[in-house]
């Protein structure tokens, strides 16, 4: 499988399910629109149906479907962009509760878009130190 070369280092680290769901879906992906950057956001999206970024690594979401607004789009408009695999429609608890498990400063103060943002800099913070080791 093509895919398995190429899994980010993110979802190398994820439970099987998660890579698995990435790896099938690039691989369709790649068969319908060839290798390349759209296959990787084809196979990203699939992923985050059902799990969202927490940290360094991908973990199954309570409940399925869209993570944010773009996710839920059936076509792109513009460039709004993504909430980076943070599950931004969860509630505000369980976004505190991740914000908590990345030790996010000052998460008690945040509104739900706050909290987003901190957790989506705070994971890519965790990715970048694991991929520097």
């Amino acid at each position: 499988m093509p895919a398995r070369e190429e899994m980010p280092s993110t979802l190398r680290r994820s439970p099987k399910k998660a890579r698995d769901t990435w790896a099938k879906a690039h691989d369709s992906a790649v068969e319908s629109y060839g290798e390349g950057e759209r296959a990787h956001r084809t196979a990203f999206a699939a992923v985050k149906h059902s799990f969202e970024k927490v940290g360094d690594h991908w973990e199954a979401k309570g409940r399925k479907g869209p993570s944010d607004a773009q996710t839920a789009r059936r076509r792109p408009a513009g460039s709004t962009g993504t909430a980076g695999g943070v599950d931004a429609n969860a509630t505000k608890e369980h976004l505190m509760d991740v914000a908590r498990r990345l030790d996010v400063r000052g998460r008690s103060r945040m509104t739900k878009a706050e909290l987003v943002d901190a957790i989506r800099k705070a994971n890519n913070r965790r990715t970048r130190a694991v991929r520097n080791r």
